[in-house]
């Protein structure tokens, strides 16, 4: 429950068809085992207590009473905070219904309806149930008057982050289902408790339903699908359990597989996203809440948290994700050479990372434009800290790719400059080096005036957010066609590249991805490189990693510090990241006026800082309250 994150599981317990003792048993051992492993939330089948296949012996007296019997021992188990939602038939004013009953601590806190009652194909539930009113009112179900209704959602008061709306099976299945209503009354978790039957591609379509509904309605998930021991007469169930988060799949108890799923969700996320959202709908008046009691405890998260945020898992994802950002890119720099009519576009090579990137994001554009790749002015700008490797690098990348490489040595005019100012120099001070970086800008934007091009900036997102650029040096650009894509992703966007490349061109870029990241704006020591980045401002792994949790989520020092523990569990210690964390909040609102005037460029993903369109901060904004959470962090443990 800290931090939002409440464990939940869904369910498909053994059970006889028609055996409501014997079911009550199987559900009970259930709750314990669910009990046992710390779930705060567990979702069990559309008509678990009976069965869903028990067809015209729902209209036996015998079977609704023993299904009251067993509701009733279920809700007297339901000891603690443990949120149990499990289906059932039951009578209300003389009509049958195929209900959910939430129930907690002892108590039946509600009973939910199902409101679409599917008469078509293989279902013919119109035979024995009516379909449920949205209005709640008070029924009285085994002796209590408790709420009966659609219209209801359940909130903990504790947390009221965590809200919790229940539809049923078909309810999912329609074109308008109830719980887009429910949401938009609050509920950031739905719980559907199901009796879908197995076809083939089937499994395919419901999993296609629970990501879309969690994404559309920004909300948690949970689809409980009854059994393989439902009759098996006509139809086959598999026990196809769900839980999706704002359109991911998180856990999942595949068909015909053991039937229980379990993970953690995070309300706080949820309700965030909400916060943010400016197209979400008003609540309507006329949905009710109940509320319930639940003890915040810690939850131990078993969820996975990667630890390359923006980088998609697995190979395929990979390639597609980089090979989609270069096309946005690309396109993005295409459209305005066509609109500013420039002939070509200038940019400085360094033989480093980023400026490689905005290198093949610019013939990626002069290949769209059908112009050839020699408009492209590639300018290395050698100076005090530039190596060998860097600049034969910087040389072999430009022939590889068939652009025009210029060489503008810049040593004579920084010295120039520093004496011209009073620098001695010698001293390696911030002077000393911002010097180069501007001279470099310069010579980059006099030679687009001397050729009529376009100057494209090549620093990228994790730079932005650090305020690791110079100002009015390699801060500035015409275009900034790296200024969303951060540097863990663009690493793997060269290295794509590079494994689709051959020859020169392949080798070139295995050894730029494999150099150092580094200004090179220091003296070398015996022609290796001095100046090592995340030596000075720390591993961009983690700083990518805290950007993604603190601007795409807006999360709290004490969250991003949890989620990064898990994340990069065995390879750093809470103090080292709680060091870069404190560095991370330190630079990024003390360097917010640099991002607040940076060049246009293109938004690749759910993350920007452009002052223009995704991020509107003060420039002289304090950093106090983020800083002292980092400070009580570092004296907690």
């Amino acid at each position: 429950m800290k931090d939002g994150f409440i464990k939940v599981a869904a369910a498909s317990p053994s059970l006889r068809v028609a055996d409501c003792a014997y079911n009550r048993d199987q559900l009970l051992k259930t709750m314990a085992r669910a009990r046992e492993l710390g779930v705060k939330l567990l979702v069990l089948p559309e008509l678990a207590v009976t069965g869903y296949t028990c067809g015209d012996l729902f209209g036996q007296d015998t079977l609704l009473a023993g299904a009251l019997e067993a509701l009733e021992a279920i809700i007297a188990a339901a000891k603690g905070d443990m949120l149990v939602v499990v289906g059932v038939p039951l009578q209300v004013k003389g009509r049958l219904y195929n209900c959910a009953a939430v129930v907690q601590g002892g108590k039946l806190l509600g009973v939910v309806p199902k409101r679409n009652i599917p008469s078509y194909g293989e279902f013919y539930e119109g035979r024995s149930f009516t379909p449920g009113p949205g209005e709640v009112r008070d029924c009285c179900i085994g002796g209590r008057w408790v709420p009966f209704g659609g219209d209801m959602v359940f909130r903990c008061s504790q947390l009221p982050d965590f809200c919790l709306g229940v539809e049923l099976c078909e309810d999912l299945w329609v074109a308008a289902p109830p719980s887009g209503r429910l949401a938009a009354a609050g509920a950031t978790v739905i719980a559907n408790p199901s009796a879908s039957d197995e076809a083939v591609g089937k499994a395919a379509r419901r999993r296609a339903l629970v990501e879309g509904q969690s994404a559309r309605l920004c909300c948690a998930y949970l689809f409980a699908s009854c059994g393989p021991e439902e009759s098996t007469t006509d139809l086959v169930f598999s026990g196809h359990n769900m839980i999706g988060e704002n359109g991911v799949l998180l856990a999942e108890s595949k068909p015909f597989g053991e039937g229980f799923a379990i993970t953690e969700i995070d309300a706080a996320r949820l309700a965030g996203q909400r916060r943010r959202t400016g197209t979400w709908p008003p609540a309507p008046h006329d949905v009710d809440e109940v509320f319930f009691q639940m003890e915040l405890v810690p939850t131990v998260l078993t969820r996975e948290v990667p630890p390359l945020p923006f980088v998609p898992a697995g190979e395929e994802a990979r390639e597609a994700r980089c090979r989609e950002i270069l096309d946005i890119q690309a396109h993005g720099l295409a459209r305005r050479l066509r609109h500013t009519g420039a002939p070509g576009v200038v940019l400085g090579i360094s033989g480093g990372l980023d400026s490689t990137l905005a290198l093949l994001v610019s013939a990626r554009a002069m290949d769209l434009l059908g112009r050839p790749r020699g408009e492209i002015v590639a300018v290395t700008m050698p100076c005090f800290g530039t190596t060998s490797r860097t600049r034969n690098n910087a040389g072999a990348l430009c022939t590889a790719l068939g652009v025009t490489l210029r060489t503008v040595d810049i040593k004579a005019a920084v010295a120039g400059h520093l004496e011209d100012i009073g620098h001695d120099g010698s001293t390696l001070d911030v002077t000393y080096e911002n010097a180069q970086a501007r001279e470099r800008t310069q010579v980059l934007m006099d030679l687009a005036n001397l050729t009529g091009g376009l100057v494209v900036g090549t620093g990228d997102l994790s730079e932005l957010a650090l305020g690791w650029a110079t100002y009015s040096g390699d801060h500035m650009s015409m275009y900034g066609v790296n200024a969303s894509v951060p540097k863990t992703l663009m690493r793997h966007m060269v290295g794509t590249i590079a494994a689709r490349s051959e020859g020169e061109l392949r080798r070139v870029l295995l050894d730029i991805l494999d150099t150092p990241v580094s200004p090179e704006l220091l003296p070398a020591r015996d022609g290796e490189i001095s100046q090592k980045t995340e030596e000075l401002v720390g591993p961009y792994e983690l700083h990518d990693f805290f950007l993604y949790y603190t601007i795409r989520w807006g999360f709290a020092p004490g969250k991003v510090l949890r989620l990064a523990e898990r994340a990069f569990a065995g390879s750093c210690h809470r103090a080292v990241i709680l060091k870069w964390l404190e560095t991370f909040y330190r630079r990024f609102f003390a360097q917010q006026f640099k991002r607040s005037c940076m060049p246009d460029g293109p938004r690749v993903g759910s993350v920007a800082l452009s002052p223009r369109g995704d991020w509107r901060m003060p420039s002289d904004a304090s950093a106090a309250l983020w800083l002292r959470e980092v400070e009580r962090l570092k004296e907690s443990r």
